[in-house]
């Protein structure tokens, strides 16, 4: 498969694994990379130093492209963004903050930039930033999400429409149909995350992945809605949290409901009762744990099945 992302990004195929917090640790971006995708480092989850282990033991597994996910709303995004270059990282994937930050500075040590947006406008202002492309990212995706709301399909095209640098989809693409659907509506590659959750590979705890294969259609809901709109799985924890906004609970009462730790006593550590577990609505596709070149084949496979059959319905 060729498109603009896989000569940009120089792998196979245009797929890319998120940099997921607590999941995308060197094990899984390595076996991604391997199979020609692009694996991203949650940096998100990590300081420095452990960073750069994590960049280390990968490119000891993998002589293929990988990258980082650095949110930019940590307030050490840029001695995260330093390790990576120290570590000689060349992709950077940046999210959740102004584009601008970082992406001048990266250009110059010769790296591949790209942003992650959830509407247009912010489409617009990661173009003139200077990226090289852009995740577009629907509400269906799990994790944090843009207040509009708007979803992967409504999305997609729009940034295809008005944007000059490739567009990658997100945001509830968990088979090969949602892959070759991406593909269909301009966009140059997707970016997949809970279905990469949910793999041998991945650092997530057990738990969090049994609960993701056992989730359905319904499991997930949106909460936080004041203070970050967040994707996460129905249990003990999202309902107070629901709860909570029904009743006008103010950001601070809010956040410190929130806490610091809730990604990781959940995603991590395997509590799924307090613990905030973040998914998107492709859970319900999600039907086992496989090895990530399983996943590959499978995903290949779909491509290859639903290209043939939509072939056919054009044909008559």
């Amino acid at each position: 498969m060729k498109t603009k992302i896989t000569d940009l990004l120089n792998i196979k195929y245009p797929i890319i694994q998120a940099g997921m917090v607590w999941v995308s640790g060197w094990e899984l971006v390595s076996a991604v990379s391997n199979e020609g995708g692009l694996g991203l480092i949650g940096a998100g989850s990590m300081k420095p130093d452990l960073l750069k282990e994590h960049i280390k033991k990968c490119n000891a597994a993998t002589d293929k492209p990988f990258g980082v996910n650095i949110p930019l709303l940590r307030k050490d995004a840029d001695e995260l963004v330093k390790a990576s270059l120290d570590e000689g990282i060349k992709i950077f994937f940046t999210s959740a903050g102004n584009p601008k930050t970082f992406t001048s500075l990266l250009k110059e040590k010769g790296c591949t930039v790209v942003h992650v947006v959830a509407n247009l406008k912010y489409g617009i202002k990661a173009q003139e930033a200077g990226c090289d492309a852009v995740v577009g990212e629907g509400v269906e995706a799990g994790g944090h999400n843009g207040a509009d709301q708007i979803t992967t399909f409504c999305l997609i095209p729009q940034l295809v429409d008005k944007l000059n640098i490739p567009v990658i989809a997100a945001g509830g693409i968990a088979d090969g149909r949602g892959i070759l659907a991406a593909l269909s509506l301009g966009a140059e590659g997707v970016q997949i995350g809970t279905r990469f959750a949910a793999t041998v590979e991945s650092s997530a705890h057990q738990n969090f992945k049994d609960e993701i294969v056992k989730a359905g259609d319904q499991a997930t809901v949106l909460a936080f809605k004041k203070i970050g709109l967040v994707r996460i799985i129905k249990n003990d924890f999202a309902i107070r949290a629901m709860k909570a906004e029904s009743e006008g609970w103010n950001e601070i009462q809010l956040r410190e409901l929130l806490a610091t730790k809730r990604e990781r006593i959940g995603i991590f550590e395997g509590d799924l009762i307090e613990g905030e577990l973040e998914a998107g609505q492709g859970v319900g596709l999600i039907n086992d744990i496989p090895t990530v070149k399983e996943l590959f084949e499978r995903l290949l496979n779909e491509i290859e099945i639903t290209n043939r059959k939509n072939n056919n319905l054009y044909k008559g």
